[in-house]
């Protein structure tokens, strides 16, 4: 196939249908090595478990992309931590705008949430402290529905002279979405939506609020992964969109740059300093990054964004295959193509897929049988298996806290639905499962907007029903206690 042919067929594959998209081109076109990238996708597939979504952009136009089925291209993701940087920028419009400065003191906008008698370190405490994550504060503030936010924060203690301590703080970003409402009268969504979604064709952002209806800010964000592309690539543009300068180029200096020492391993991309809600990184780069592996990585040297969703513990194992398998792929001028090899990329990005649950044993004759559980935290009240003979997919039916769900768990692939039950009500989901025991039935459970995957086991004794359930990630234990049922 002659090259030029590649890229059309490349460039009329775009699996976007919204907006103006960004260029696609074939990697070798912006000098980028196609073979070194299938080997990133061949090592994150064989090492990491898993990746939801990647995309790789040079010189402006995206040269790879591929979402693990059941994840999609225009599907939102949560961006947990990321979303910190989409509050920094607010910061630094309101600042542009003369909304308010970073030597503002934090109390200056609270006077009537403030503690009777603050202390000299809170008084202290400025707008910048915030962004550095150097409030002062030894642990982080907690954040309960019983409280204002804003009050937990400024009650808590601040031992360490503001600017001089390092404390990773979620509290401390939502301080900075608050801020940004009291100047600007608008929650940090809604300022956002013109001066920066809409601008870069960002549809539909949603983003979690405080009980007092704040943005978030340091959390609670969710957008597609193009979405975060064009963020990174806003940043490496030095805030300039389609000729337009949406954020000024002294804040983006800024922002990025080390404000705050925060570590010195040198193996360790979380201890190269900390800008304005994001992170340097190693080799001369920086990033927004978000729990369980939700990364815009900007690497300026090489012109090049990098955007990837994700459900991993290991978040550095991810950055360590970037710097061991992409960073070698950048050429500095546009490299011949080899078809053969282009081609293989695509075909490999195309076909990327979480892996179903797998099984070989025969089904245990419990289809229709409904096994009740007594009272529980869970509130899990019964479950029931449907089968639709030996090679049909098995539909398992969860009574919770009074609701029904109905889940298809394809056999060898991933069935798509919505949950109706849980904190994720309304979540898109989708499902795999298989017996993989005599005794017992397993399926994956993935709530396909977020970084969660949920293993249910189901092991049958006679009367009883052994259910188990685990997450792969979370940030508490994620093995839920064992709960035994009977028939009824």
């Amino acid at each position: 196939m002659k090259p030029l042919l590649v890229v059309c067929l490349i460039a009329l594959s775009s699996p976007f249908g919204y907006g103006a998209g960004l260029p696609r081109s074939i990697p070798e076109a912006q000098g980028v090595s196609s073979a070194d990238v299938l080997a990133f996708v061949e090592a994150v597939d064989k090492n990491v478990d898993s990746l939801h979504s990647f995309m790789l952009l040079r010189h402006g136009h995206v040269v790879a992309e591929g979402w693990w089925t059941p994840y999609g291209a225009e599907a939102p993701h949560s961006l947990y931590s990321l979303s910190k940087s989409f509050t920094s920028t607010a910061v630094g419009l309101s600042v542009a705008e003369g909304k308010l400065s970073l030597d503002d003191e934090v109390l200056k906008f609270f006077p009537d949430e403030a503690p009777p008698e603050p202390s000299h370190n809170l008084r202290s405490m400025r707008v910048s402290d915030l962004l550095r994550m150097s409030t002062g504060q030894q642990t982080e503030p907690p954040r309960t529905p019983d409280e204002p936010w804003v009050k937990t924060f400024l009650a808590h203690p601040v031992p360490f002279k503001p600017g001089t301590h390092f404390q990773y703080n979620t509290s401390a970003t939502y301080m900075l979405s608050a801020i940004v409402q009291e100047a600007t009268g608008q929650t940090v969504l809604d300022y956002l939506r013109p001066r920066l979604f809409e601008p870069l064709g960002i549809e539909h952002p949603t983003w979690e609020t405080s009980p007092q209806g704040i943005t978030a800010g340091g959390f609670g964000l969710s957008i597609r992964t193009e979405d975060i592309a064009r963020f990174g690539q806003l940043y490496l543009q030095k805030g300039k969109w389609q000729g337009k300068q949406l954020v000024t180029e002294a804040w983006v200096e800024a922002a990025t740059a080390r404000q705050t020492s925060n570590g010195s391993d040198p193996n360790s991309d979380w201890d190269q300093g900390y800008g304005y809600q994001f992170w340097r990184c190693r080799h001369g780069a920086y990033r927004g990054d978000g729990a369980f592996g939700q990364f815009c990585i900007v690497l300026s040297e090489e012109d090049a964004v990098i955007a990837i969703t994700s459900g991993v513990g290991d978040m550095q194992s991810v950055l360590s295959l970037v710097w061991d398998k992409l960073l070698p792929a950048f050429k500095s001028t546009p490299q011949a193509p080899d078809d053969e090899v282009v081609q293989k990329l695509q075909r490999k990005l195309k076909s990327l897929a979480m892996r179903p649950q797998e099984g070989s044993h025969r089904p245990t004759k419990v289809s229709g049988r409904k096994y009740g559980f007594p009272p529980n935290a869970r509130k899990l009240e019964a479950i029931t298996l449907e089968s639709r003979g030996e090679e049909g997919p098995v539909t398992l039916v969860i009574r919770q806290d009074g609701t029904e769900q109905r889940i298809v768990c394809g056999r060898g692939t991933w069935e798509k639905g919505r949950a109706t039950w849980g904190p994720l009500t309304q979540q898109p989901i989708a499902a795999s499962g298989a017996w993989t025991g005599d005794d017992t039935f397993t399926a994956r459970i993935c709530f396909s907007e977020t970084p969660f995957v949920v293993t249910v086991g189901l092991q049958f004794s006679g009367d009883e029903l052994r259910c188990r359930a685990q997450a792969n990630v979370g940030f508490g234990p994620t093995r839920q206690p064992e709960l035994v049922g009977k028939a009824e």
